[in-house]
């Protein structure tokens, strides 16, 4: 998979108003840049927006709602905000992140070293929260204690005599401890002193043993007990040092011992704005996590197809990244909606069930250098459950915080289409759950300007016909590429294929929002031939097939003649494409 950053030229987007109601005293956002969180999210990404200023005012009864078009902006996007993956190697890196890169390198080695990715601890990885001052405690307490100090008074003194008994026991028995020890100590003396006068002969070792046998009775001291357990300790650091470094991968990708592993560390660095340390921490957690959620294993479990419609992998963008689809209006399915979402069980089985097609996903791109590897993602929000469906919304907040700690920079973009009114309000809630580099990924379009949009993303011949493309089965495929016109309103345009031998002709042609004429003929070279009316000219409406797909055999040198003529007074786009099969 080869990485092409050949970006297309942008298309400009006329914003629409759509007048809709809304509830008396939901605030909605006008001229904002809603945020949202799809089923994938995580996700972040190295293409970054500059942030817009968000303001909100009170809706009473009605509010015009305006669509926004966003469109990508490769003047506006710098060295640093591009795909990490254009700048791979050492010697392509900009400065400021070639040291940070080295630096979180040596850490990770270090850890490696001392093997602390083993047994991780959880470790605080978000900013520490406001702690309210003790001052504003501290006169309700005092009244406490005060009105407590007379009965706590005689408690103390209560207490004093019981522990002054307590300790006169202590001293009578740590006494008479001491004069036993002290007479068999003295026994002991008594006993070596005899065994030599007696016998001479009388090994040292023999001594040794009796004293030994003797003194083990005797109270050892607390200091005494300590040396072998720090010499236990010592022995095991020593130990753990003369092992070999462990292995951790993460991702399917070893760490340092892979060149590709340098990717993965970058968005890490990049998801911490390249503070080291902080960047470490959380690749430390995530690897914790990922030995607890048990990612291995699930990549090899069996949990059904049932969400194969929801969210599926299709084709790749203009920049070459794979692009994701997540089809929230399956879920007005009731019955696949209640399997999915209507108790906890259900949920967390859904939750394994996107983290593991998203580790597969992530697992299925290219690391290396020149290739993609972040995803965008296409959200139709067409027919997807209302704001009162709760389920959903706490399983897509649940997904979107996992990705969000543990799949850093996996996004290149977040493309909502198909937005509905309430969609705006509902996902204010949400937006506090989403980092300001996250938001900056996103895109919105309304159901006017959804095709427009992912068109100024996705070449045709990779979007889904469903979505406005020409990418579906049959005799064209996703390498076959599509020309892109803009036919202007009242204006009629003819499209032109020459043929010079015998052969079979075929095309497919395709006019978003259709609603124009179309017709097709074969002009013969010779002009003593007669013009072949292919497809007699005739108005078609946008409820009619959406692709039209013709052929024709050609048994002398001429042209095949496409013509649309747009009657409205609105500009149309044609897409199409054709190839020629010699006979």
């Amino acid at each position: 998979m080869s990485h092409d950053n050949n970006s297309s030229a942008d298309q400009t987007a006329t914003p629409q108003a759509e007048e809709v109601v809304v509830v008396a005293g939901v605030n909605v956002p006008q001229h904002e840049k809603p945020n949202t969180v799809s089923l994938e999210s995580e996700q972040q990404d190295p293409q970054s927006e500059p942030e817009r200023k968000n303001n909100s005012v009170p809706v009473v009864e009605s509010v015009t709602l305006e669509t926004h078009l966003s469109k990508p902006n490769t003047d506006d996007t710098t060295d640093t905000d591009k795909d990490e993956t254009t700048k791979t190697s050492q010697s392509d890196r900009p400065e400021n992140e070639n040291k940070p890169l080295q630096e979180l390198k040596n850490l990770v080695q270090q850890a490696l070293n001392n093997h602390e990715f083993s047994s991780l601890p959880i470790i605080e990885d978000k900013p520490p929260t406001t702690i309210v001052a003790e001052a504003d405690k501290e006169e309700p307490a005092q009244q406490k204690v005060e009105e407590e100090a007379a009965p706590a008074k005689e408690e103390e003194k209560e207490q004093e005599e019981e522990d002054k008994k307590e300790e006169e026991v202590k001293e009578t028995v740590v006494e008479k401890e001491q004069q036993e020890g002290d007479k068999k100590e003295e026994e002991v003396k008594e006993t070596v002193v005899a065994a030599v006068d007696e016998d001479g002969a009388k090994t040292v070792e023999a001594i040794e043993e009796s004293v030994v046998a003797v003194s083990s009775s005797l109270p050892v001291p607390v200091h005494v007990l300590q040396e072998p357990v720090q010499e236990k300790i010592e022995s095991k650091d020593e130990a753990t040092l003369s092992l070999p470094p462990e292995e951790v991968s993460i991702y399917g990708i070893p760490l340092l011992a892979d060149e590709r592993s340098d990717v993965i560390l970058l968005k890490f660095l990049r998801a911490r704005d390249f503070k080291v340390k902080e960047a470490l921490t959380m690749i430390k957690n995530t690897i914790r996590w990922r030995k607890e959620f048990g990612i291995e294993e699930l990549l090899d479990e069996k949990l059904g197809d049932e969400l194969e419609k929801v969210v599926y992998m299709h084709g790749f963008d203009k920049e070459n990244h794979p692009v994701c689809y997540n089809i929230y209006g399956e879920f007005q399915n009731k019955e696949l909606y209640k399997k999915t979402f209507s108790d906890e069980e259900k949920r967390q089985n859904f939750l394994r069930w996107r983290i593991r097609f998203l580790e597969k996903s992530i697992r299925n791109l290219d690391f290396n250098n020149g290739d993609a590897c972040t995803i965008v993602h296409v959200n139709d929000l067409k027919d997807s459950p209302g704001p009162g469906k709760w389920e959903i919304r706490q399983a897509t907040k649940q997904a979107l915080q996992l990705f969000q700690d543990n799949y850093p920079e996996f996004v290149a973009k977040q493309v909502f289409i198909n937005v509905p009114w309430w969609y705006l309000a509902v996902n204010r809630m949400i937006s506090p759950f989403l980092t300001q580099r996250t938001k900056s990924k996103f895109v919105f379009a309304g159901p006017s300007k959804s095709t427009e949009t992912l068109l100024s993303y996705i070449a045709p011949e990779q979007l889904p016909v469903k979505y406005g493309g020409l990418s579906k089965d049959g005799e064209f495929g996703n390498s076959d590429a599509v020309t892109e016109i803009t036919i202007k309103p009242t204006s009629k345009h003819t499209v032109e294929f020459p043929v010079t031998e015998k052969c079979l002709v075929s095309w497919e042609v395709r006019v978003i929002g259709w609603e124009v004429k179309y017709g097709a003929e074969f002009v013969p070279s010779n002009e003593e031939s007669y013009t072949v009316i292919v497809q007699k000219g005739r108005k078609v409406s946008s409820s009619e097939e959406a692709v039209i797909c013709n052929s024709f055999k050609v048994g002398e040198p001429g042209k095949v003649v496409l013509t649309i003529d747009n009657t409205s007074s609105r500009k149309k786009k044609l897409l199409y494409r054709f190839k020629i099969k010699s006979d």
